[in-house]
């Protein structure tokens, strides 16, 4: 009978084991069964899903294995033109064809139709795409099938185009990338990687022999290199049959040359670079420690979770991180810890900090106590179940959106299994199975993680900073000597975590109730006046699946204000994050929202003031209880004010030599007409910050819920918002007053103004800005007037000053209407380029105005705007945030956005006389600023 029990006993535990843990963790990652792929005999790889977010659109996805990195020393560059080369002219698609055929339907260039190429890749993608018009999926997968195999590259096309590449080259020259370029030898420790920045060599973009760019295509865009993802709302089964019958007819590529990848070479001894640069605003330091990436074939069950067990410990350090910036005087301005991907064959576990002027050494040494904190000591249970926590609540928050993950993002996540064979098992599964594995993770295992990943070998040490007089860098030797301290310091002890308490608020609130109730059919959704005279505003929407979010609007905001007030009363709300509430201090408040998914913040504008916040249903009460405390109980924190103040001053010490800081200032000065009110941030703005003064403004501002109107949209029960509405909303305190915002007539300078700033800059260039303003009635036929115009100028800029003239990357358009403090609107173009061409090209500008003012616009163009107008109204409003939008402009400017009378309607009926008209009033009397920001001469 022992005997017998001892077997029964074994069974059971057996079973018991096998009940905890149901996945085999040796066992690969299962492909989400939704996807259907598949290999073309030619080698081409398909990814095929069917996706309703957005509904009744799709989206294309060309994936070349080929990126700068394959690249010899004579087409350096010629990857990234090449991308630029597939939107002029194909097989069946000559000239512009692809974007005038795609514009036709509203796909936007730009935002729809577009591409990248970095080292390793290059990738093509047609987003959003309507799936109604007969034959337009066709016409997709057509585009694809020429990007594939079927460029023309005429000598024509390749030099119009070198001048718009030569001057995206000279727009992203900025101190970042020259950094970047000095530290890259050394990061990729002299591989081929240092050598390939995509962007390329300036000589070889002007230069190069034609078909030396036909042979980079020829060479490397093939069938066995290319993998195409298609996701969106149409029938699979239909769409593999055309993806099949058309991507076949394409020949696999005889005796294909071998696509490589590049290693790192090892390094036993830490590496050291210096970089710096005039332009640069911030000191930083960082450790790389270069690792391996992990086989294809071992990315099975146990490698996800090891991921899973690499974000618990990114998060759990970058709270401790968190933690030291709360002090008065911090180490660092910021710092960061953390696993990414680094190149085809290595990972990389990354340390950095930004520092002070002359303080690399401190911020480096602090961020490494931190980092050597958890390798000899590990993590703490409480961090590790607030860790655990909230990634399951991540988890489960998107296995209830998963019918709200866009068609791009699966597009993405299928381009990283073809390059990487990153898993994709789908949320479904990743759901159970984080629900598995993630509570059994053991602190143990998560110390011996990081100390795992910490090594001596593969290290990189980088400085960079401004090249400035007065500031030192951190020397090799210097950097070396910190590393060997802190590493040997054993007066380092373990990280105290200190519980909080979760309750939120004590006590019971003041009772309240609704005191009337007004229906609104014409949105369906209803208002309720509570006892302390507050509004609130609820529309049940599920577009977003158990998904709720805040507004609340009042007015007043800084304008109620002196401008000796005006540096404190902008920065208040953004204090007030690093405060933390009530009992709680920030981090304190983080731990005791430990597997809540609710987050409420304040907002303090030039006109209003306001609260945003959003939460899973079942956190909404928590969001709630987040609201009261914002208005009754909110916190000031001297230490973390101090904290912050110290790294604000950090940050600005450097704008000065930064020309795109500059443009900024110079332009809000100038679009204000040198109104008092209008500073720039630096040294003296900060002095003009005091604390004590914050909290009486915050107070005044959210101190009186009855100037509140309180906008909730998502899927709760009617009932339940008005309780949790009652009991929260109604308990904040209120009076009488009712507050409106000042015109402090903060305007332009009337007439026509006309400047040429000359500025110092590394990379010479030149950056236009014009500016038209003018008095227009904000109505909802002006409002979508302006957006006809911006969608119009935007088509013209392209085509005119971009491809024809090859004189820019891209021309700005913005045409916005404003209702407060006076209703008008402006239209703001702006580019960059030679400063030898700034001349000949702002006529080109010009130019395209005075045609829509004598000609109008052509129909085509008007056709193309109404379309992608009509097609992105579609799109948001299938999104719970269309309708707090519908509401806040209801209550705010009177306006109900949701009646097609007041957009569908227009957009359908605008004709190319009516904007001609409307375009010519507005200019007319319209004041205008043209500012030129042209390269210093050199004495």
């Amino acid at each position: 009978m022992s005997r017998l029990f001892m077997v029964i006993g074994v069974l059971l535990l057996s079973t018991l084991m096998h009940a905890q843990a149901p996945f085999n963790l040796e066992e690969p990652v299962p492909v989400d069964p939704q996807v259907r792929m598949g290999v073309l005999e030619n080698g081409l790889t398909y990814y095929i899903r069917h996706n309703e977010e957005p509904k009744e659109r799709a989206s294309f996805y060309i994936i070349q294995n080929v990126g700068a990195i394959l690249e010899e020393d004579n087409q350096n560059g010629l990857a990234h033109f090449l991308e630029h080369m597939s939107f002029n002219g194909t097989e069946h698609f000559p000239g512009k064809g692809i974007i005038n055929t795609l514009e036709r339907h509203g796909v936007a260039f730009g935002r729809n139709i577009n591409a990248y190429t970095a080292q390793d890749e290059t990738v093509y993608n047609l987003s959003d795409v309507p799936v109604g018009p007969e034959g337009l999926i066709d016409t997709c997968l057509l585009v694809l099938h020429d990007w594939s195999d079927y460029l023309l590259l005429t000598d024509e096309e390749i030099d119009s185009e070198r001048g718009v590449i030569t001057e995206e080259w000279r727009t992203r020259r900025d101190s970042r990338f020259r950094i970047r370029n000095q530290f890259s030898p050394v990061l990729y420790n002299h591989s081929k990687y240092a050598k390939r920045d995509v962007i390329g060599d300036l000589d070889v973009i002007k230069h190069h022999d034609y078909n030396t760019l036909r042979k980079f295509y020829h060479d490397w865009y093939r069938t066995d290199l290319q993998a195409i993802a298609v996701v969106g709302d149409f029938d699979v089964d239909e769409v593999e049959a055309k993806v099949k019958k058309l991507f076949s007819e394409i020949k696999a590529v005889d005796k294909p040359m071998e696509r490589y990848t590049v290693d790192i070479p090892d390094n036993e001894e830490p590496l050291y670079t210096l970089a710096t640069d005039k332009e640069a605003t911030r000191s930083s330091v960082a450790l790389y420690i270069k690792s391996a990436v992990v086989k294809p074939e071992a990315k099975n069950l146990e490698y996800l979770r090891t991921e899973y067990m690499k974000g618990l410990v990114e998060t759990m350090l970058n709270d401790r991180i968190s933690e030291l910036l709360q002090k008065g005087n911090p180490p660092f301005i910021h710092g960061g810890v953390g696993f990414s991907g680094f190149t085809r064959t290595s990972d990389v576990l990354y340390i950095s900090a930004s520092a002070k002027d002359n303080e690399e050494a401190k911020a480096f040494e602090a961020i490494l106590k931190e980092v050597m904190r958890a390798k000899n000591f590990g993590f703490t249970p409480g961090e590790l179940e607030r860790a655990k926590t909230n990634m399951l609540v991540g988890f489960e928050t998107a296995y209830k959106q998963r019918n709200k993950i866009s068609n791009d993002r699966f597009c993405r996540e299928y381009k990283e299994h073809y390059l990487n064979r990153t898993p994709i098992a789908g949320i479904e599964y990743e759901y159970q199975f984080g629900k598995s594995v993630i509570p059994e993770i053991t602190v143990e295992e998560v110390s011996a993680l990081f100390a795992s990943a910490y090594t001596p070998h593969n290290r990189v040490i980088i400085v960079t900073g401004p090249a400035k007089e007065g500031v030192n860098h951190l020397t090799e030797a210097e950097s070396l000597a910190i590393i060997d301290k802190v590493e040997n310091d054993a007066t380092i002890s373990a990280y105290e975590d200190v519980a909080v308490a979760d309750n939120l608020i004590e006590g019971e609130l003041p009772a309240a109730s609704v005191i009337a109730t007004k229906e609104l059919p014409q949105f369906n959704a209803v208002e309720w006046t509570l006892s302390n005279n507050a509004k609130v505003v609820y529309r049940f929407a599920d577009y977003n699946k158990e998904r709720v979010s805040l507004n609340a609007y009042s007015r007043g905001g800084t304008s109620l204000y002196e401008k000796s007030d005006l540096p404190t009363a902008d920065m208040t709300t953004d204090f007030m994050g690093a405060f933390g509430l009530g009992a709680f201090d920030a981090i304190a408040l983080n731990k005791a929202l430990t597997g809540k998914n609710a987050e409420v913040s304040t907002r303090i504008n030039g006109l209003s003031e306001g609260l945003y916040g959003s939460a899973r249903t079942q956190d909404f009460e928590t969001m709630m209880q987040l609201l009261y405390l914002h208005f009754e109980n909110p916190r000031f924190d001297k230490e973390a004010f101090t904290a912050l103040m110290q790294r604000n001053r950090a940050a600005i010490a450097n704008r000065g030599d930064n020309p795109r800081q500059i443009i900024r200032d110079s332009l809000s000065f100038i679009f204000s007409d040198y109104n008092p009110r209008v500073r720039k941030i630096d040294g003296a703005y900060l002095d003009d910050v005091d604390f004590d003064r914050m909290k009486e403004i915050y107070q005044e501002r959210f101190s009186n819920a009855a100037d509140f109107t309180f906008f909730i949209v998502g899927d709760i029960p009617q009932e339940t918002v008005k309780e949790m509405a009652t009991k929260y909303i109604g308990a904040i305190k209120s009076t009488d007053s009712k507050e409106n915002w000042v015109d402090r007539k903060v305007e332009g300078p009337k007439g026509i103004t006309v400047k040429n700033i000359p500025l110092k800059m590394t990379t010479p260039k030149s950056t236009v800005i014009i500016n038209y303003d003018n008095d227009i009635a904000y109505t909802p036929e002006n409002r979508i007037m302006m957006s006809f115009l911006e969608g119009i100028l935007d088509l013209r800029y392209t085509e005119s000053v971009r491809e024809k003239e090859g004189g820019t990357y891209g021309v700005g358009v913005r045409a916005t209407s404003n209702h407060y403090p006076e209703s008008d609107a402006s239209l703001l173009i702006n580019f960059d380029c030679d400063p030898d061409r700034a001349n000949d090209l702002i006529p080109l500008i010009y130019k395209e105005l005075e045609a829509m003012v004598k000609n109008g616009p052509s129909q085509e163009d008007v056709d193309k705007v109404r379309k992608n107008l009509l097609k992105g109204r579609k799109e948001r409003k299938e999104k719970n945030g269309y309708w707090v939008g519908v509401l806040y402009s209801y209550y705010v400017h009177g306006v109900n956005n949701d009646d097609p009378d007041n957009y569908e309607n227009i957009i359908e009926n605008m004709t190319t006389k009516d904007i001609k008209k409307a375009v010519g009033k507005f200019l007319k009397k319209a004041d205008k600023i043209q500012v030129v920001f042209e390269p210093k001469a050199e004495n």
